[in-house]
């Protein structure tokens, strides 16, 4: 297993490796000391596993307020998705930057998404499923979103904005601007 920081330190990538022959592969997918070692040492408590049907699916961006924030571990098994995390952290270094990443069942890279980001991603292909791993339970009165297409944020879907499939609730949230201070850098990096 593999584990990169991205341009934001916080968001990593890790690349499990895979085993194959003429049965087919097998992989660790999570190891949670490899994952501690790199300063990820928070209980899973949740698996949420998603199907999108079309290419397009948009499903973001997304994050809880604490105490029920979530850091999020996601992959894609079926397909192929565009992962986006945004710093939403006043007073980082890194606030309103972002970083993607493709995350396909064929290059098999996973994304940890720390609490203190909003998390998003849209689908390259039909018939994508993803898997994703939380540190918080789903909590609806904590939940969150940031603007999808907020100029500020600057982020190359890949996809044309008219082929997009967007829910309703997405399609309300506020720019960033207008976001307020959801999450504290000074906060998060004292709370480690």
């Amino acid at each position: 297993m593999q584990i990169e920081p991205l341009s934001i330190p916080e968001v990593l990538v890790i690349s499990p490796t895979k085993h194959g022959d003429e049965r087919g592969f097998f992989s660790e997918v999570y190891r949670h000391e490899a994952l501690a070692s790199c300063g990820v040492d928070a209980p899973f408590v949740q698996d949420n596993h998603v199907l999108s049907a079309a290419r397009g699916v948009l499903r973001g961006l997304h994050f809880q307020l604490a105490p029920k924030a979530q850091g999020k571990l996601v992959r894609c098994t079926r397909g192929s998705i565009l992962d986006v995390a945004v710093d939403i952290r006043r007073g980082s270094p890194s606030f309103g930057r972002h970083v993607a990443v493709e995350l396909s069942a064929d290059n098999w890279r996973q994304i940890w998404v720390p609490p203190g980001f909003a998390h998003g991603y849209v689908t390259l292909e039909p018939d994508c499923e993803v898997i994703y791993k939380v540190t918080s339970y789903y909590d609806p009165a904590s939940e969150r979103g940031l603007a999808w297409d907020d100029p500020a944020l600057g982020i190359d879907w890949r996809v044309p904005a008219g082929e997009l499939t967007i829910s309703p609730k997405d399609r309300t949230n506020p720019i960033l601007a207008d976001l307020g201070a959801a999450f504290s850098y000074f906060e998060s990096i004292n709370a480690v």
